[in-house]
């Protein structure tokens, strides 16, 4: 029996048509065929981008689910991975609605887990392409072993949270996102796994093709609350884990970097 994938993928009313359809694509031009797509409509939809849900819905493996309330992403995550789990899927694929995936991405992920059982989640490098869908040059790579991937933690994220693929047995582990938050979700998934026994691991290849806007730079990583919020959470994880010093200088950079003017931040971010 082939192990089936549920990809899951949110949307929400400023997603960007054109982009949602590119990355819609990428995941039907997989060479691994054996996929669901449940795609989770968070709040209501209207225009080019409804029109596109309405034609691809009727795809016989694509299930579009309806949310009233714009609720946030952790939300309709969890409510993602229950409809893959009552579907039976093997494993649970992440995805964006404004990112590319590389056709292979699920063929080697799936392939890295069926050979590493004792592997729960496991991501692989990213490389960046700008509105235009042009790759820039820039590839991220991210640490291979469960070891390097948890010291890696105590500075950034050791997965891109689009691209990971994660067993059923990460979410028997952990009970799924915190639906209480509406940014920084996939940290906070990474420190329940960790605290959970969830072994970690990235494969060395490129998986995803990342998007990076201005929106990037100016919405997603910017704002006091937000940076106040993250920091306290980043001092949680660093004693919970037990992490040294280093990971306390580099969560206080991160605060202040987090406020600093937009161009501050797209500097920091090419010396990653």
């Amino acid at each position: 029996m082939i192990d089936v994938i549920g990809v899951l993928l949110p949307v929400y009313k400023k997603d960007n048509p054109l982009y949602f359809k590119e990355a819609l694509e990428s995941l039907l031009n997989q060479t691994y065929k054996n996929f669901i797509i449940f795609i989770g409509i968070d709040g209501p939809i209207e225009g080019d981008l409804a029109d596109l849900v309405n034609k691809y819905k009727f795809y016989e493996n694509i299930q579009v689910n309806y949310f009233e309330n714009n609720r946030g992403l952790a939300c309709v995550l969890n409510d993602l991975i229950e409809a893959a789990k009552k579907n039976k899927c093997s494993f649970y694929a992440r995805m964006d609605s404004d990112d590319i995936c590389t056709t292979t991405r699920f063929e080697k992920q799936v392939q890295f887990l069926l050979k590493n059982k004792e592997i729960d989640v496991v991501g692989g490098a990213i490389e960046e392409i700008d509105e235009d869908s042009i790759n820039k040059g820039k590839k991220v790579i991210y640490p291979l072993s469960d070891e390097l991937c948890f010291d890696f933690f105590k500075y950034r994220d050791p997965l891109a949270h689009p691209a990971v693929m994660f067993s059923k047995t990460f979410f028997e582990k952990v009970s799924g996102y915190r639906s209480e938050y509406r940014k920084n979700q996939d940290t906070m998934l990474w420190y329940d796994g960790f605290m959970n026994g969830c072994k970690f691991s990235n494969v060395k290849e490129t998986v995803l093709y990342f998007r990076i806007t201005e929106d990037f730079y100016e919405n997603r990583r910017s704002g006091l609350i937000r940076a106040k919020k993250m920091l306290k959470d980043r001092l949680m994880i660093n004693k919970e884990l037990k992490y040294d010093y280093k990971a306390y200088v580099f969560s206080f950079m991160s605060f202040f970097l987090t406020i600093s003017p937009s161009f501050l931040k797209k500097a920091a971010y090419k010396l990653r």
